[in-house]
């Protein structure tokens, strides 16, 4: 966790309280000029009373419904007594399940903003249109970065200037969120003031447990589907191609083509985005033209096996994990992140009992959080919202969730909600 900050003096420019000023015009009329609080520039002033004016609407808009997105599917019936080696495990289930729940960043972050313009004005100033920052910007954030008990900053970087080690791997499901950073990304230091600053990058944090034995499946089938869930995995949320908006053909090579309904609509959903399928349910996808990926992908869950309770023969795998990616505006230095939570489940059995195609995944459940999503529907691809965003976009109602609490469930609301830190 993030130490607090010392207390410093407010920078001249920084925006004094409502009760600083009332306390200085009553201190004025009594002939008190002591309690007189430095007046902010014009600059600071108009970027507050425009966050101000956002935060006041996104307060009237709190009765909103937010928008539906995803959709969810009832569980499969459960197998008859006895059934064995015939038919496709889920040929009569119909589709796997998959749900979509997006956090938008638009409104939550308006207070975020205030308190980046009384700590660093001339930061949040350089990133609006207009010109208005005039330049000057602390590229670095270095003034707005905490540092947590061992010295580490929120940029994942000793006092020294030496890289952190990552955080051990995670075993168990957390007890709570991780702590508060501060600190602004930028296109050089993207996970500064994110707890991704310390969790290790790529396709080697995605561990494998230790494959045995489990309901009567045997050893090499656990371990063969904990390999594939681990390529799937890396080939739907890290292959550069589909994060740049391309076809996921590794993943979609890895399903099993006898969950032939399942397989068609993800392939329906690249091609052809609609509302009710959207690739983003299942892929990582964003627009190249609009903005850039910067710095490597951070990574942190964990995979398990357990027996499947319906009958001998099967296990269910699940992996849970949550993917961030710094991106940038295309053409711009304005950086900020997205946070990306799968829980995928796949099926492994007993291939003496049951029926399946070697060396390919046949995947139960998958269920997803976009953390920093603008909630358009059915385009194919993850729109990250940026900080001047803030200043003409409209307010987004529903639930608050902090993206990298991994100690909850997913949700399973198909609902567009807003999230409380990128």
């Amino acid at each position: 966790m993030a130490e607090k900050p010392s207390e410093e003096p407010r920078p001249e420019s920084a925006a004094p309280s409502d009760d600083a000023w009332e306390q200085f015009l009553r201190d004025s009329e009594a002939g008190v000029p002591a309690s007189a609080p430095k007046e902010p520039s014009a600059r600071a002033r108009m970027v507050t009373e425009r966050l101000r004016a956002l935060d006041e609407a996104q307060a009237a808009a709190a009765g909103r419904k937010g928008r539906r997105f995803g959709r969810s599917k009832p569980a499969a019936p459960a197998r008859p007594e006895g059934w064995r080696t015939g038919p496709a495990w889920r040929e009569t289930d119909g589709r796997a399940s998959r749900r979509r729940t997006v956090w938008s960043v638009v409104g939550v972050l308006t207070a975020a903003a205030l308190a980046v313009v009384a700590v660093n004005p001339s930061a949040a100033l350089s990133w609006l249109p207009g010109g208005l920052g005039g330049g000057g910007a602390d590229a670095s954030g270095a003034s707005a970065s905490g540092v947590d008990a061992s010295g580490v900053d929120a940029s994942g970087v000793d006092a020294s200037g030496v890289e952190a080690s990552p955080l051990a791997p995670e075993t168990a499901r957390p007890t709570g969120a991780p702590g508060e950073a501060e600190g602004i990304p930028t296109r050089e230091r993207p996970f500064t003031g994110s707890p991704a600053a310390r969790w290790e990058a790529g396709a080697d944090a995605i561990r494998l447990p230790r494959a045995k034995a489990v309901n009567g499946v045997p050893a090499a089938r656990i371990e063969e589907a904990l390999r594939g869930t681990k390529e799937f995995l890396a080939a739907a949320n890290l292959d550069p191609a589909v994060l740049k908006g391309g076809e996921p053909v590794k993943a979609l090579a890895l399903v099993d083509p006898l969950e032939a309904d399942y397989l068609a609509d993800l392939r329906a959903a690249v091609r052809r985005p609609t509302e009710d399928n959207d690739p983003v349910s299942a892929f990582t996808r964003f627009d190249p033209e609009k903005v850039d990926l910067v710095g490597d992908v951070r990574v942190r869950g964990r995979m398990t096996v357990a027996p499947d309770t319906a009958a001998e023969g099967r296990a269910l795998i699940t992996a849970d994990y949550t993917f961030v990616y710094g991106v940038a505006r295309v053409g711009g230095d304005e950086t900020t992140r997205v946070i990306v939570r799968r829980v995928l489940q796949v099926d492994a059995a007993d291939p003496s009992r049951y029926q399946g195609t070697e060396g390919r995944l046949w995947i139960r459940d998958l269920a997803s959080e976009v953390g920093n999503d603008d909630c358009r529907e059915g385009d194919g691809l993850i729109n990250p919202s940026f900080f001047s965003d803030l200043l003409s976009a409209s307010p987004q109602a529903g639930e608050t969730r902090d993206p990298y609490d991994r100690s909850t469930s997913v949700s399973r609301e198909d609902e567009c909600g807003v999230v409380s830190r990128t």
